[in-house]
């Protein structure tokens, strides 16, 4: 089992500072704030591309695109940038509960073809009930994911290549069809720490993602939905989502990760731990709970630190260290089942260059990747390498991060 290594698309602006994106009057969406924040990028489609051609270039294959509020349509910007890319998969994120079933099997066929072959899904079934409701839900948390199960059960459905009818709960559909089904079928990836979640996962998705919790909890979240899986007679694989900050040296990594926050003052962490805690995804009190809301004892297991996820929702741990312990780091991970690593860095652009020249050359040595050349082949470790610079992110509550 090889490991299969993702980057990420900060479709909702980037940073090298940890900052409360809620500072734009926009969002972060368009360049002329009202209330200019220092070292944050708006997400304008030429800034994407260059993270999307460095993700390329660095031996990623593929990118996760986030769902909310705060970022920009993921099928749009993702199809965009399949025309300024060649092998780049890109792994949409989307919320099953404001879309026909239907409908999103014919986009993804369509986009399949467009991308010729291109296209991963990620179903965000979504833990925040302010951030559903902006989209005209209304169901309650565990209703949400058994109107995922009937979801993805439609879609598969209707790729069937003939018509198919179903009646749910949620969905009745009568002679449902992609009149030409996605080839290749797009893999799911699909995430949820509740009891609500784990059945829907064992028998629809591919690839079960969770956060980044230390090793010993990853593997009882392996083992659970595994035993699941085998009830339903299936076979699920597993990834997990990370942010890492690796550098040349423990310690400049370290003083790195202690940079993201020097400007983060008690107030702001507070109130971002307060509006976090009011999520009702089991995933994020999880993340919550591995620091309690203190920068105190912040590195949670070996080389895993929690101090992201003061202020930002969703994925709020890093892999931190030389390249070598970041790659030891996943490793372990991948040594309990974990194959698919979806990882991000900030800023985005600079942070990918940092792992792609240093943590994949480290993989691939040890034979973690699948056999062939690296882009990077012959490159020096310091080649285009740019300088060190503090990294940082929005704070984000929506999902699909």
């Amino acid at each position: 089992m090889s490991v299969h290594l993702h980057w990420f698309l900060p479709t909702g602006g980037d940073g090298r500072t940890l900052v409360d994106r809620h500072a734009y009057t926009d969002g972060g969406i368009r360049r002329d704030r009202i209330t200019p924040v220092s070292g944050v990028r708006a997400p304008d489609i030429e800034y994407l591309a260059q993270i999307a051609k460095a993700a390329e270039q660095l031996g990623f294959e593929a990118v996760l695109t986030p769902t909310g509020t705060w970022c920009e349509d993921a099928w749009l910007t993702t199809v965009a940038l399949t025309q300024v890319t060649e092998r780049l998969k890109f792994l949409v994120a989307f919320r099953p509960g404001v879309i026909s079933p239907v409908l999103a099997a014919q986009m993804a066929a369509t986009y399949q073809r467009i991308s010729r072959g291109r296209l991963l899904l990620n179903v965000v079934t979504g833990g925040d009930s302010t951030e559903q409701k902006r989209f005209g839900d209304h169901l309650d948390h565990d209703r949400r994911y058994a109107r995922t199960d009937e979801f993805l059960q439609v879609v598969r459905g209707v790729w069937g290549g003939k018509p198919f009818d179903f009646r749910g709960e949620h969905y009745q559909v009568e002679g449902g069809l992609t009149a030409l089904p996605p080839d290749p079928l797009p893999q799911i990836f699909f995430g949820g720490s509740s009891a609500a979640a784990g059945p829907v996962a064992a028998r629809n998705v591919d690839v079960y993602l969770t956060w980044g919790e230390p090793p010993e909890e990853v593997k009882q979240k392996i083992d659970w939905i595994r035993g699941l899986a085998e009830r339903e007679g299936r076979t699920v694989r597993f990834g997990i989502r990370l942010h890492t900050i690796s550098r040349d040296s423990s310690k400049e990594a370290w003083a790195t990760a202690d940079r993201l926050l020097d400007d983060l003052d008690p107030e702001t962490v507070a109130a971002a731990q307060q509006a976090l805690g009011r999520s009702e995804s089991v995933g994020q009190q999880r993340m919550l709970a591995l620091h309690g809301g203190s920068r105190d004892k912040l590195e949670i297991s070996p080389n895993l630190w929690a101090g992201v996820g003061l202020v930002r929702g969703g994925a709020g741990t890093a892999l931190v260290g030389s390249h070598a312990e970041v790659a030891d780091r996943i490793e372990e991970y991948h040594s309990l089942g974990i194959e698919h690593f979806v990882l991000s860095g900030y800023p985005h652009l600079e942070e990918a260059y940092w792992f792609g020249e240093g943590v994949r050359p480290e993989l691939a040595a040890r034979g973690l990747l699948d056999a062939g050349p690296s882009p990077l082949d012959g490159v020096p470790a310091a080649h285009g390498r740019p300088a060190s610079a503090p990294g940082g992110a929005p704070l984000l509550v929506a999902g699909g991060r």
